[in-house]
């Protein structure tokens, strides 16, 4: 076995985990009232903690973000077409296929990674009824344009936000913008509950009727209103989550340092690309991916299996496309020389460890071992 392989793996993301004792006090609270789920006191208290701490006015939480962006297409009743993106988790564009609605992708800025709104409208036909762009890597969208052709063409607009917790634009929170904005907890993500996920609502009206949804459609004891699910967060996970908030600023602070060193000791790497830096309090810094370009040494497999040898594990996030599995390349608009922008950076893009636990040392070895100067 070789020393390498003796130290610890070091990974993308692990998830922030508070003291254990400080958690106690809110299992024993759970047990002793013996109210695990069903919207109890934890989870109506997290709902009130995170608007507060996000700058938003309505929040329904949700077990995992996926079921939330199945219950949001179900609040709008969204059906036909929907115009989203290549480049991101599965979970987008299943969402979609869940609720019986056809994706139709567009192509990525190749400088945000997001979607590209001169793109949008020559994919618009009778049967698209809304947009569903990513904030990917937490880097915010061009709101403003994707609202003005939403609004030109009567569409809706649902934002995955699953990457952009806390982030900000000039107005205040990046939530606040489309119909509804989607946000997941999982373990990996920026803040998590383990578990969870919610939808930002604009008003209270739109709340209840997300409420009823994620509730089996359930409104008193014998009263069922709509086709709902099982989405609600339990107890135990929203007790975390409260417990999360208290350590969410020091885990953002140590984020921006590994983010800004990774910038600093990068910049002058023949071939290394990242994306620009979206500025203080804009970025959430929840990943920091590189694209790995020809002038580059190694290609990026190489690059990514390197590093694995010498117990570095980067993701190759997002690569395959989204388009290009089974169930959605038979699609006309998942065709590559559609998405020669997003089909580019999938083979080049590789994700870096960044999380509030990664140490100095662990920092230094990646940097150096991406410079070259370490076999």
């Amino acid at each position: 076995m070789t020393e390498s392989q003796k130290t610890s793996p070091i990974y993308v993301t692990q998830p922030f985990l508070p003291p254990l004792e400080e958690f106690m006090p809110y299992l024993e609270q759970i047990w002793e009232s013996k109210w695990l789920t069903n919207c109890g006191p934890f989870h109506q208290q997290l709902e009130q903690a995170l608007c507060d701490y996000l700058g938003v006015k309505h929040m329904a939480l949700f077990t995992n973000g996926t079921i939330a962006l199945v219950t949001a297409l179900q609040a709008l009743r969204v059906t036909g077409e929907v115009i989203t993106t290549p480049y991101s988790f599965v979970a987008t564009s299943h969402s979609l296929l869940w609720n019986g609605i056809k994706p139709v992708f567009v192509d990525i800025d190749p400088n945000t990674l997001n979607l590209d709104p001169a793109k949008i409208e020559a994919a618009i036909t009778p049967q698209t009824t809304a947009i569903m762009p990513v904030h990917c890597y937490g880097h915010p969208c061009d709101v403003e344009s994707i609202q003005r052709i939403a609004d030109n063409y009567n569409l809706k607009v649902i934002y995955d936000a699953a990457h952009a917790f806390g982030v900000q634009d000039t107005g205040g929170s990046l939530l606040r913008h489309g119909d509804l904005s989607v946000l997941s907890f999982h373990a990996t993500k920026v803040f998590n509950t383990f578990e969870g996920g919610a939808i930002v609502c604009p008003d209270a009206k739109t709340k209840q009727r997300i409420d009823h949804l994620k509730n089996f459609g359930f409104v008193d004891e014998v009263t069922v209103v709509a086709p709902g699910i099982n989405g609600k967060m339990s107890e135990f996970n929203a007790a975390l989550g409260l417990l999360q908030l208290k350590y969410i600023d020091r885990a953002l602070a140590r984020r921006k340092e590994i983010d800004a060193e990774y910038r600093e000791r990068l910049k002058d790497v023949k071939g290394i690309r990242y994306l620009n830096d979206a500025g203080e309090k804009v970025a959430n810094y929840a990943y920091f991916p590189i694209l790995v370009e020809p002038e580059y040494l190694l290609s990026r497999d190489e690059l990514y299996q390197k590093l694995k040898d010498n117990c570095i594990h980067p993701r190759r996030y997002f690569y395959p496309l989204i388009s290009d599995f089974p169930m959605y390349r038979g699609l006309p608009s998942a065709q590559r020389e559609n998405l020669p922008a997003a089909t580019a950076t999938a083979q080049q893009v590789l994700c870096l460890p960044i999380y509030p636990a990664l140490g100095s040392e662990a920092v230094d070895k990646i940097i150096t071992l991406v410079t070259g100067n370490q076999a």
